[in-house]
């Protein structure tokens, strides 16, 4: 009999779906990482939440799992990467709790502006405090919404329903998009902040976001500025919001996720204008039914075969053996690209020359769409669920095939148009381990491995520019681990490609910026 190992609490709804099937429904709580290695052996799949970490040595020991299955949207606890290489499926459930996200931003949101828990506390300790708790209307305010993916978009449709005017920042939104669900698109995090009467948090937490509304942006505040952040931790500098609502730059705030969880202490819970939950956007009985629904009905496809919607990888085996070693090359090509044009591109065009162009490259299309969309989406960007995301932002996507390629065996190039500007990269594989090397930047020829920290930085032909970066860096204490001149088409040496040890900081970033004869310089992210 298949078996389905259950290690956390899901909805009983889902588990008696499986029961139903006839599949044997082995639920073990609580279970210790070595627990865990006994308890895995035999089962065919795996359910779990938040808890439970699914790492190498528990892929191992699960050597008969077909599929683990997330009953949430989070994979941090995953590891996808191995699960891919051992050929387990990872399914999770992307769409279970943003309803739930949604109308808690609300609910925060009307908290904030009410004094609603300010005012029942009041009330429950014997004071009747009217005038103490005097609120704002929403209706006629300015809503800034930081990130417009699913839940950002839901909020923003609650959010016209009273009223609210309207702006958005998301540079990877097209402004097409924006319009069609009634938003204006800011042109800067500071713009918003400067424009807004409410602030509400939608956005992915990467180094790039991490502290985005910090002690520099928060400058910007209007007085009366409300925050929410019902996304992530950390997005928000709590000491330096606290210190802004201490000294009356900021109005108030209202958040359900912090820096550090579980969040017992913290500056902010000792203003009065502050409202906190301990991280409830996604609990209500309807998220956690859906969750475990959603999570038994896709496995129920993965054991009996079939196609899987919310399936997060693609087994390589899937995938031709001349096309498989350049899925990792596609991937990180898609993300540089992304951090290269820092903007959601109009037009696509991926360009496969060479012996690949004889096989099925849809694999690396989506694999380059991951790539692209991963770190500025609200979700796990999957195989499957890549291209409708890609429509979802106004991104058309075009594959170009050409068995001969003109310097190189084989070449994979992006190129698009982000906001009026083209963006390339290219990337190919060489020697007898099929090593990743970009060779290609904005037209540049190029040549050095992808990193996880990189800086591309985009100057004039003069002396002295290497040495002056390099100085900046070293300065900084960031070691540079590989770098390359790239030369336009013209010979000009008009671009530093350069892989750092650390990711480079933003105060770095733009004192590079800053230095005569610099054109532009980006921080960019693969990892």
């Amino acid at each position: 009999m298949t078996r389905v190992l259950v290690t956390e609490e899901i909805a009983n709804n889902g588990l008696d779906q499986l029961r139903a099937a006839g599949f044997e429904v082995d639920v073990q709580l609580g279970l210790s990482a070595a627990d865990l290695l006994t308890a895995v052996k035999g089962a065919h799949a795996l359910i779990i939440r938040s808890a439970t970490e699914v790492d190498a040595a528990t892929l191992a020991a699960g050597s008969d799992l077909i599929a683990v299955g997330r009953a949430g949207i989070g994979l941090d606890n995953v590891d996808v990467a191995e699960a891919t290489k051992r050929g387990v499926m990872v399914i999770n459930a992307p769409t279970s709790n943003i309803l739930s996200t949604a109308e808690h931003t609300m609910a925060m949101l009307l908290a904030s502006a009410r004094n609603v828990a300010q005012a029942h506390r009041d009330l429950t300790d014997g004071k009747w405090n009217r005038s103490k708790w005097e609120g704002v209307e929403l209706y006629g305010k300015t809503l800034g919404v930081l990130g417009l993916g699913r839940v950002g978009t839901l909020v923003a449709q609650r959010a016209l329903a009273f009223g609210m005017n309207l702006v958005a920042f998301d540079p990877y939104v097209s402004p097409d998009r924006a319009r069609r669900i009634g938003v204006r698109l800011a042109d800067s995090v500071e713009q918003l902040i400067a424009e807004s009467d409410f602030i509400t948090i939608h956005t992915v937490k990467t180094p790039e976001t991490i502290g985005l509304l910090g002690v520099e942006s928060l400058k910007y505040a209007k007085p009366n500025l409300r925050i929410v952040n019902v996304a992530r931790g950390g997005i928000v500098d709590e000491t330096a919001l606290a210190d802004a609502i201490r000294e009356g730059r900021v109005a108030g705030a209202a958040l359900d996720v912090f820096s550090k969880e579980p969040m017992t202490e913290s500056p902010l819970f000792e203003l009065p204008s502050v409202v906190v939950t301990p991280h409830l956007g996604a609990s209500t009985v309807e998220a956690q039914d859906k969750a475990g629904i959603t999570i038994a009905e896709q496995l129920l496809l993965a054991l009996r075969g079939d196609f899987v919607p919310f399936a997060v990888n693609i087994a390589a085996s899937e995938a031709a053996e001349t096309v498989r070693p350049f899925l990792a090359l596609s991937e990180r090509l898609g993300r540089l690209f992304t951090g290269l044009g820092g903007g959601a591109p109009e037009t696509l065009e991926i360009t496969y020359e060479g012996a690949i162009a004889d096989f099925d490259c849809r694999v690396l299309t989506l694999s380059v769409l991951r790539g692209v969309l991963g770190p500025v989406v609200d979700e796990p960007v999957t195989f499957v669920n890549a291209p409708q995301l890609a429509e979802e932002r106004g991104v058309m996507v075009r594959e170009i095939k050409s068995a001969s390629a003109q310097d190189y065996v084989n070449l994979i190039g992006l190129r698009g148009t982000i906001r009026g500007r083209e963006t390339h990269v290219a990337g190919t594989l060489y020697g007898k381990q099929d090593a990743s090397r970009i060779v290609g930047l904005d037209n540049h020829i190029v040549d050095l491995p992808p990193s996880a920290h990189m800086l591309v930085v985009r100057n004039a032909d003069v002396p002295g520019m290497i040495g002056t970066v390099a100085t900046i860096l070293g300065t900084a204490g960031v070691n540079i681990a590989d770098m390359d001149v790239g030369r336009s088409p013209s010979g000009e040496a008009a671009m530093m490609a350069i892989s750092t040890g650390d990711a480079v900081p933003a105060a770095v970033v733009e004192s590079i910026r800053a230095c005569a004869g610099v054109i532009d310089a980006k921080a960019i992210e693969l990892s």
